[in-house]
């Protein structure tokens, strides 16, 4: 019976490790996917950014996208005002 006891308790600890050594892998695997999904994310800031300058550059060229630039440039002007009118106000 003791002996029994031992296996047991030898096996529960070789289970132990082993889930250990998994449970160590996968954060590993962890920490590269959300290196992964930051480098995506960054890539993706990226392209957004570079989309936005050629709608620009198509709209100041005589570009289809005219009314969208324009609605963008609108917005910038009046976000820029309201940071001159807090200033203003300060």
């Amino acid at each position: 019976m003791l002996e029994n006891v031992r296996t047991q308790i030898e096996q529960l600890i070789a289970r132990y490790e082993a889930e250990k050594a998994e449970n160590t892998r996968l954060r590993e695997e962890l920490h590269t996917w959300e290196e992964t999904g930051a480098a995506l994310r960054k890539q993706i800031k990226e392209l957004e950014s570079e989309i936005e300058t050629r709608k620009l550059t198509e709209a100041f060229s005589g570009g289809a996208a005219t009314d969208d630039v324009r609605a963008k440039v609108d917005k910038l002007i009046k976000e820029i005002d309201k940071c001159i009118s807090y200033l203003e106000d300060a």
